[in-house]
């Protein structure tokens, strides 16, 4: 179908351009996305677009990133993580401090590339960073599942897994999250399905849009946003059915159920939410680092003065942050928020004066 899309902009200005109201989208590839075609310049200005907790980097608190750098430092032992990981301050450092001091921290690309290590290793014990959502969780559970298929003894993971949903219940719960409309992720409702969001509108009256990540899916899924919103509904839209189904990804969310279990998880500005988590089911619970090697709780800490927390959960703009762009930048990130591709600071750092590609 070919999409005049500045007649979509057009239209949206023209018919909601005396709106005043909150969008939020919760994932951080949308955040990035909406920032990279600068569709928050091309707006009207009544019309704000918020961040959310959807960048699993950004959500992770910073004493797992401390319980990974202590495990770092154990001999013979080594640290397997995705790249975006290594720059998150923990409560004394990051990760890759820690591997400028010496510790054996691998990046790798995949769950199953951490699953070769200890293959290729069989002196080594391979612990791999287990951070996501529903949309990394399915690779992860195939990761264990081929270490306990294989015998490997000396694999296992740190989980750090979250689950959406009662994260957004409990940022929704007594209505302290004043956004009118969500623009839900497209890659999450691969794997859950459309039907995942449906408690938006119907426990929440939250018009709720599914959406992917070019700007034409995106201007898209705003104008169903808007219109909703115009006319007073609450209803789930999926503009995404090329790739996101009713049902979803039934194999991924059964292989899911069959490797994990869930637990209570901490977020970074939420705390810890009932039930929010993925630790590994009984069956596989060898492969769970925080028993394999003992590790007991750290307390997460919050570096001075940074407001990612906030920024998380909609209450506060990056340019509100006073480390945004002084003692926070992507090369020397202050706060999480700073450090991934998917964090809202770093994707306002990066677009907020050029405009946008799109």
């Amino acid at each position: 179908m070919s999409i005049d899309l500045q007649e979509v902009i057009a239209r949206i200005r023209a018919d909601y351009g005396a709106m005043r109201c909150k969008l939020m989208e919760v994932c951080g590839t949308h955040t990035n996305a909406i920032r990279r075609a600068g569709i928050h310049r091309q707006l009207p200005a009544g019309i704000r677009l918020l961040s959310g907790p959807g960048c699993p980097v950004c959500v992770t608190g910073s004493g797992y990133i401390e319980q990974a750098i202590s495990l770092s430092r154990e001999p013979g032992l080594v640290i397997a993580s995705f790249g975006d990981l290594l720059r998150v301050p923990g409560n004394s450092g990051s990760l890759a401090e820690a591997r400028a001091a010496g510790a054996k921290v691998r990046v790798v690309y995949a769950p199953q590339d951490a699953v070769a290590l200890a293959e290729q290793h069989p002196d080594a014990q391979i612990v791999f960073l287990a951070v996501g959502f529903e949309t990394t969780a399915p690779a992860i559970a195939l990761a264990v599942r081929a270490a306990a298929a294989a015998g490997l003894a000396n694999f296992s993971i740190l989980p750090s897994l979250k689950v959406l949903e009662p994260a957004m219940r409990s940022l929704l719960a007594g209505g302290g999250l004043q956004i009118d409309g969500l623009i839900a992720p497209g890659h999450l409702g691969v794997i859950t399905g459309a039907a995942g969001y449906a408690f938006l509108p119907r426990e929440y009256r939250l018009p709720t849009v599914v959406t992917g990540f070019r700007p034409a899916e995106l201007w898209l899924g705003i104008a169903a946003l808007l219109k909703q919103i115009a006319k007073g509904e609450s209803r789930l839209e999926n503009m995404y059915p090329q790739a996101v189904t009713e049902q979803g990804n039934l194999a991924a969310r059964e292989l899911m159920a069959a490797v994990f279990a869930p637990e209570d998880a901490e977020w970074r500005g939420l705390g810890t939410v009932s039930g929010s988590g993925l630790g590994l089911a009984q069956a596989y619970r060898d492969y769970d680092a925080r028993c394999k090697f003992g590790l007991a709780e750290i307390a997460s800490r919050e570096p001075a003065g940074c407001r990612c927390g906030e920024i998380l959960l909609g209450r506060a703009e990056p340019e509100e942050c006073p480390h945004f762009d002084a003692a926070c930048t992507p090369e020397h990130p202050v706060g999480p928020c700073m450090v991934s591709a998917e964090g809202s600071c770093a994707a306002h750092f990066y677009y907020r004066s050029r405009g946008g590609e799109g």
